[in-house]
């Protein structure tokens, strides 16, 4: 059946779909992506990319760490996911950090850096009070008592061992952390990573339950 020319360039002019072009006799039909369609792809290319680029961030970068009891309170609560990263890390006094393990617990910790490699360390135990290189800590961040714990004020007190930091929870009450054998002072190389943000935070409510709180959602470093 012979195609009249005409017909079927007005054909596609009136469905903005197609193009058509004749050489040396030959019919030929170009189809057009519609703008919807072309939305559609350009959208779902661009969310493909966003998420392989998340994945690749959080593989490589960061880590979505949960907070497994009382012992950082008040400043991150039980169940609190925080952001971490190790990404050209050095430990500094004040970070809150991620360990892997403690001299002999097993399990992930995570806790304050209170001294690093080559700073004296002096905690006047009686009285409360944490020294670094002869200088009073201002702690507003901490809850209860740095009690002793079954170190000995000599083990604990001193110069800190290079490759090593200690580390203690804010709420020194309940924490257990480099003033216990159990803990003792970390290897900078079982650092995990730094604690960025306090992505998922929580409050608790009357009953003592954690409950979300997105007013809460901070950054965890000065």
């Amino acid at each position: 059946m012979k195609t009249d020319k005409k017909n079927l360039d007005l054909l596609f002019e009136e469905e903005s779909a197609e193009e058509s072009s004749e050489k040396d006799g030959i019919v030929t039909i170009k189809l057009k992506k519609s703008p919807v369609t072309s939305t559609v792809f350009d959208w779902l290319g661009s969310l493909f990319m966003a998420l392989i680029c998340v994945l690749l961030l959080m593989t490589f970068f960061f880590r979505v760490i949960d907070v497994d009891g009382p012992s950082m309170e008040t400043t991150l609560i039980n169940t609190d996911k925080v952001v971490i990263t190790d990404l050209f890390y050095t430990p500094h006094r004040g970070d809150i950090v991620v360990i892997s393990h403690g001299e002999q617990y097993d399990k992930a910790l995570i806790k304050r850096v209170i001294a690093t490699e080559g700073q004296d360390l002096q905690i006047d135990f009686e009285n409360n009070k944490v020294y670094v290189d002869g200088e009073l800590l201002q702690e507003d961040y901490i809850q209860g008592i740095t009690r002793q714990g079954d170190r000995t004020p000599e083990e604990v007190n001193g110069i800190i061992p290079e490759g090593k930091v200690f580390v203690m929870g804010d709420n020194r009450t309940v924490s257990l952390d480099s003033r216990f054998h159990e803990v003792g002072l970390i290897n900078v190389s079982d650092i995990i990573g730094k604690a960025q943000l306090d992505i998922i935070p929580h409050s608790y409510d009357d009953n003592g339950n954690p409950k979300l709180d997105l007013t809460k959602i901070r950054y965890l470093y000065d």
